[in-house]
């Protein structure tokens, strides 16, 4: 994938966001960190305090449980439609002109319910790959060979 000169590439997870730019050019991207944020997000056994309640019923004796709240995932879902809200804004005061997002593809389609109309029109490209703890340099090489 291309990553033409001064491009913002997101790097996002749940709960890790990097905001590079290319210094470089398409051939021989140089990405610079502008922005990091990082979320606390405990396992979701941190965060529940109860287990799924019960549903009995008389007639028939039918049990069911409801299914448990994932803490965790709420907080992963959140943490991207605010990473996607910093993008709108970004947008809206043209801070960029061409957007590369590299996302997990839950965080990515959590992402794309989002995208304002203004994010969606500078956005050139997409990769569906966890690459926060990675670094900048093995970033700027998992771009140049996606297509």
């Amino acid at each position: 994938m291309q990553v033409p000169h001064d491009a913002v590439v997101m790097v996002a997870d749940g709960r890790k966001l990097l905001m590079l730019r290319n210094e470089g050019d398409a051939v021989h991207p140089n990405l610079l960190v502008e922005h990091k944020d990082e979320q606390e997000n405990p396992a979701n056994t941190d965060q529940a305090t109860d287990s799924p309640g019960r549903s009995f019923q008389s007639v028939g004796s039918r049990r069911s449980a409801f299914e448990e709240t994932d803490f965790h995932q709420l907080e992963e879902d959140r943490f991207a439609a605010d990473a996607a809200a910093l993008l709108r804004d970004r947008a809206l005061r043209n801070e960029f002109e061409t957007l590369i997002i590299v996302a997990p593809p839950r965080t990515l389609g959590e992402l794309r319910k989002h995208y304002h109309k203004e994010v969606s029109d500078r956005l050139a490209g997409e990769l569906a790959k966890d690459l926060t703890g990675h670094p900048v340099p093995e970033i700027e090489q998992a771009l140049l060979k996606a297509e």
